[in-house]
């Protein structure tokens, strides 16, 4: 009977989660929302609690959690880190001290600790990619000049995970200064060993687990991600750490073939690590935290739109340009939940979990929006302000009608775009 039940809770969880993602792949949006709204719904304090299949979709979160941290790894390499590290790293400084900061002082107000406050940084420091990738694409966006500046800025929060998670694992541990500073150190040097090999024997590790048949393919990528994850758990480094630099080592064709098997394993996974958050979240504290969470998403959307234009401007590109960079990457999602569950099953502080909920479901639902409409509202407070002082003028002396000259050749498509971390040349049509 137990095993029936199972079965039901199980399989009625999966085919809600592929009938939510059809709904927002629809409307073109983000199912992530509406994953955690199913987990609130079908957790402690919800409609209709789960109890049969809790442990399994425990497991399955945790699998999801190395699956993302994997995928993100395979879309970039070692070379590409370390290029974008030297020359984009104040771009990564200043959206540090712009958006981890607020989140650790909202902490501190909230009177949650110095831990937590470590905790919050990064749920408010780091961007979306999965959301930001996915509005790039659906806005047409991906040939812009100001995409290399956007793609940078996620890279450098990606590479600073890996430094990152290690710390609140270590915070969130309980361990004392000399053991949390050997659990840095060990990640570190991992980290930059991992990278080592990577840009020195790069290809040899990739000949290695290559395989012409997916499913050797699958099993050796699969196997070694989950065995190394494991190893760095062990070592108080972090798993997800652990699964991202196997992504970064592996490169070309078995980065390509890797990242096509993987995906809907990383899509289901994902999918069940939100709806695991969600049913540890009681939705009847949602309410008491939701203005503090409001408060600070409003902050912190201005902060990274703030962040945005100044690495735009940074890199040259036009005014335009700087407030898309600026609007597309207000996003917050997967990784804000994943340093969230962090805090929420180390017990660190009760209201981390709803407050990270209901943080991520605001900016989730605003960033496609700021995304899309943030330019042209700046663009039109700018006319305002230019001429609200003129409207009562006289009328302007009508224009001049161009002559007309000869067709000129239609403009080239721009490049297209093969992943999050492409380095194709991006089209020059955009301001």
């Amino acid at each position: 009977m137990h095993s029936a039940v199972f079965l039901i809770e199980f399989g009625a969880i999966i085919l809600g989660l592929g009938l939510l993602g059809r709904f927002a792949g629809r409307f073109r949006f983000s199912p992530i929302p509406l994953y955690l709204l199913a987990g609130l719904a079908f957790g402690k304090g919800g409609l209709l609690p789960l109890g049969a299949s809790e442990e399994f979709v425990a497991i399955g979160a945790e699998i999801g959690v190395i699956l993302l941290l994997l995928m993100l790894g395979l879309e970039y390499t070692a070379s590409d880190l370390v290029s974008n590290l030297k020359t984009q790293y104040p771009a990564g400084l200043v959206d540090f001290a712009l958006n981890a900061l607020p989140g650790a002082a909202a902490a501190l107000l909230l009177g949650w600790g110095p831990v937590a406050a470590v905790v919050l940084a990064g749920v408010t420091w780091i961007s979306s990619s999965g959301v930001i990738a996915k509005v790039l694409g659906d806005l047409g966006r991906l040939g812009n000049r100001e995409t290399p500046v956007i793609l940078s800025i996620l890279v450098l929060e990606d590479l600073a995970m890996a430094v990152y998670l290690p710390i609140i694992t270590a915070l969130l541990a309980g361990v004392g200064l000399a053991a949390g500073s050997a659990t840095l150190a060990i990640a570190l040097g991992v980290a930059g060993a991992v990278l080592f090999v990577a840009v020195r024997y790069g290809r040899l590790i990739s000949r290695f687990v290559s395989s012409d048949d997916p499913e050797k393919l699958l099993l050796v990528v699969l196997g070694l991600t989950l065995l190394v994850a494991g190893v760095a758990q062990q070592l108080q480094v972090s798993a997800a750490v652990g699964a991202f630099l196997v992504g970064i080592a592996l490169s070309g064709e078995v980065a390509e073939g890797a990242h096509a098997l993987l995906s809907p394993l990383r899509d289901l996974f994902a999918a069940v690590f939100f709806v695991f958050f969600g049913l540890h979240t009681d939705p009847a504290s949602i309410p008491p935290v939701i203005l503090p969470a409001l408060a600070l998403a409003v902050v912190t959307a201005l902060t990274k739109i703030a962040t945005g234009y100044w690495a735009a401007r940074r890199a040259g590109i036009g005014v335009k340009g700087r407030w898309r960079a600026g609007g597309t990457l207000v996003a917050r999602g997967e990784f804000s939940i994943v340093i969230a569950g962090l805090a929420v099953t180390a017990g660190v502080q009760p209201q981390m979990g709803p407050f990270a909920t209901a943080y991520v479901l605001i900016l989730v639902v605003v960033g496609p929006l700021t995304a899309r409409f943030t330019e042209p509202v700046a663009a039109a407070v700018t006319r305002w302000r230019r001429g609200g002082g003129e409207r009562g003028g006289a009328e302007a002396p009508p224009a001049v009608r161009p002559m007309p000259s000869a067709p000129s050749a239609p403009p080239a498509p721009p490049a297209q775009y093969d992943g999050l971390a492409s380095r194709g040349e991006p089209s020059r049509t955009n301001d």
